[in-house]
């Protein structure tokens, strides 16, 4: 049996998952000050030494193969990795693989790639700047996984990368999400940051651009902040034009943050939902021209109402979180995009004292060399005579330095000197070149102790990028000022529909239209409708139960049906208790006018509908009227009005509502209006107009409480007496 020892958790958790997370945030996630990730470097790097910034294209999956020797992930990754760098994915502003095949799109979440043994590709011209000079040192290198080969740590771009092109990556506990920006924007601020460094950089970087374009909802205030902290979110449009002439509208520009799929799926939720009714179709048009969703509409509709209710509703409006966490060396760091380009600034200025370095190092070993075979000029006769006496071929370079006083280094050079060679014109080429090397070193070695001239190095570089590759933005700005807003009231469409709530308790929402196509309403068996009426359906519904409680809903929330079917079923829709159930709805749009309770005890309570008013959207009240007596009716009426009040024992009472006292208190018991004898205790309360009484007046009362009159018989119901009825 294995032994098993305690260990504190902090300790286990020390030894076995920080390393793991620090090798995520380190190597893996979180992208460098070169713009790149490890796995975006280490393809691109093998791209270069397989010779592909020239020359043709080869398969993806050669290139693929060839990458596992510095990266030890599957292909699947690496090729995923290589798709989003390629011109055909359009997922980069300034992409740096030339590619040849289908490589899907960034705007679209179903259109698959090609598998890597179908495509081919190439370095773009454009990745000449981020390889320039990287045989000269000018960044460190290290050992691959197994040792076996070299690559570099950074790649030496000749612009800030890390903010031209997105990058998005999930750590251990941290993240990154930087946005893309223009290219010549970004190097006009690197220029004029290095040539004044108290310099007001948004001068020049507006807002970011993306491949994708669409339109920045832009406030100069917001945006600088989000970019000055390196956090923050910021909403980007869809681009439109209405065909008039084909009553359609034309998305042919979306956020980099969705996908047109998204958009026609939510698009396509809001019709079936009854909320974008003036749409009657929509459909993907793209093609190879590039981007585009139909949207057909009615004729007469308000299309920037219509848009308007789409970006407020779709992904057609999207908002790019800002996170510019960046590796610097092996320290994650969130910064504005000041501190950035600050950063860069360093960075670059160190890859081209690397390479000066370099450079002057290889021109001082040549100026060395030249300088001993300067020597033997003065006689060349001498130094033939030296290596002819010489008798062991190990005493030559020995008897040069002696005869000529000239070092080993210098020695070695003369001795392997063509016998060809070994003549006055060939020396004098030779030295004729030491001024113009000392003269090269010199200006390298001034240049390298002075950051002034090293940054004009960068400003030069720079300024034949902008030159070269520079563009136009892709996404526009439009000011919140321009933009049409709708409310959430707007965004719901107002049109007349029918309410009917059944005994037991489902509820139907029909338009009218459909209601007058209607044969017949299917309900339960044994079922019949207690509640009807017409409404809009912005209104809101009100649902008393018989528990002396209401609850709240939509009527747009509620799902349109037909009259074959049986609808909703309320204690679904709304959660209610087991024992629960819905006696009477009410739809209101101002919570005006009054609530009529009527008991069986006679008493009526008159609430104010502005008590079922609520500031949040509450789904349930309670005490929403009192329980103390049996509740018999339940009646909205917009002001006072005549009611009829009907006893058990045929008796009836008509008063008007102006003498019973409106209360605020929901639960309130109401006052005596009805003064039951014996037994015949309220029955029914109903509007005076609908109780089918020809006259008024004998049943009439200005005074409460009252007992009423018994029906006469003109005015009794009629009840048909069957066949063998006593």
């Amino acid at each position: 049996m294995a032994n098993i020892t305690d260990e504190l958790i902090c300790d286990t958790l020390e030894k076995n998952y920080m390393p793991y997370a620090m090798s995520v945030i380190i190597s893996r996630a979180i992208p460098e000050i070169d713009g790149f990730k490890p796995s975006h470097r280490k393809l691109l790097f093998t791209m270069y030494k397989m010779g592909l910034l020239s020359g043709n294209r080869t398969k993806s999956a050669n290139v693929v193969g060839q990458t596992m020797k510095y990266n030890p992930h599957g292909d699947a990754a690496i090729y995923e990795t290589m798709v989003r760098l390629t011109t055909g994915n359009e997922a980069l502003l300034h992409p740096f693989v030339d590619s040849k095949g289908n490589f899907g799109k960034q705007y679209s979440r179903d259109m698959a790639y090609a598998a890597s043994r179908y495509t081919e590709v190439k370095l773009d011209s454009f990745a000449q700047e981020i390889f320039k000079d990287i045989n000269k040192d000018v960044v460190p290198f290290m050992d691959n996984y197994d040792g076996t080969l070299k690559e570099p740590m950074l790649l030496p771009t000749t612009f800030p990368n890390v903010l031209v092109n997105p990058n998005q990556g999930i750590a251990v506990g941290m993240a990154s999400n930087i946005c893309s920006f223009n290219l010549a924007e970004v190097c006009r601020a690197t220029i004029a940051y290095l040539k004044d460094p108290k310099c007001d950089i948004f001068e020049h970087i507006i807002a970011p651009d993306f491949s994708t374009g669409g339109e920045i909802v832009y406030d100069k205030e917001e945006m600088d902040g989000i970019l000055k902290a390196g956090r923050g979110s910021f909403a980007v449009r869809a681009k439109y034009k209405y065909d008039k002439a084909n009553s359609c509208i034309d998305i042919y520009e979306i956020p980099y943050t969705t996908t047109s799929e998204a958009i026609i799926e939510k698009i396509i939720d809001l019709i079936k939902a009854g909320k974008a009714k003036e749409i009657s179709d929509v459909r993907d048009e793209t093609d190879k021209v590039g981007l585009k969703i139909t949207i057909d509409i009615k004729r007469s509709t308000d299309v920037e109402q219509l848009m308007a209710k789409l970006f407020k509703s779709t992904p057609l409006q999207d908002n790019f979180p800002c996170n510019f966490n960046i590796l610097i060396g092996t320290s994650p760091q969130v910064m504005g995009v000041g501190e950035i380009i600050e950063k860069w600034c360093a960075f670059r200025r160190d890859c081209i004292k690397r390479g000066l370095s370099f450079e002057i190092n290889e021109k001082s070993a040549r100026l060395h060399l030249l300088e001993g075979l300067k020597c033997i000029l003065l006689d060349i006769d001498k130094a033939i005579k030296i290596i002819r006496e010489t008798e062991v071929d190990a005493e030559v370079v020995p008897n040069l330095m002696n005869g000529f006083g000239i070092d080993k280094i210098q020695a070695e050079y003369v001795a392997e000197i063509k016998l060809r060679n070994l003549n006055k014109d060939y020396i004098l080429k030779g030295i004729a070149e030491i001024e113009k090397l000392k003269e090269a070193i010199a200006d390298m070695t001034a240049t390298l102790e002075s950051d002034r001239r090293v940054n004009k190095v960068i400003c030069t570089e720079l300024e034949a990028i902008i030159k070269k590759h520079g563009s136009e933005r892709k996404t526009t700005l439009v000011t919140k000022g321009d933009i049409k807003t709708v409310t959430q009231d707007e965004m719901i469409p107002d049109y007349r529909v029918h309410m009917f709530m059944t005994r037991e308790n489902y509820i139907k929402k029909i338009t009218l239209n459909s209601l007058r196509m209607a044969s017949e309403q299917k309900l339960k068996q044994d079922d019949e409708i207690i509640c009807d009426f017409e409404v809009g359906n912005k209104e809101d519904l009100l649902l008393f139960t018989d528990k002396g409680e209401v609850y709240k809903t939509h009527i747009y929330d509620i799902p349109e049906c037909k009259a074959s079917v049986m609808g909703e079923y309320l204690p679904n829709m709304l959660g209610m208790e087991k024992d629960e159930k819905i006696i009477h709805m009410v739809a209101t749009t101002d919570y005006k006018g009054y609530m009529l309770f009527a008991f069986e005890n006679g008493k009526i309570a008159k609430v104010e509908m502005e008590g079922y008013a609520t500031k949040t959207n509450r789904r349930k009240l309670i005490a929403a009227y009192s329980v103390k007596s049996p509740v018999r009716s339940i009646l909205w009426i917009p002001e006072d009005t005549l009611i009829s009040i009907n006893s058990k024992g045929g008796r009836c009472l008509i008063i008007n509502t102006a003498l019973i006292t409106p209360k605020s208190k929901r639960d309130t018991q109401g006052i005596q209006v009805y003064l039951s004898k014996r037994d015949k205790f309220l029955e029914k309360m109903e509007l005076a107009e609908n109780s089918g009484l020809e006259d008024f007046k004998p049943y009439s009362s200005n005074r409460i409480p009252a007992s009423g009159m018994s029906l006469k018989d003109v005015d009794k119901p009629f009840v048909q007496v069957g066949l063998f009825d006593e």
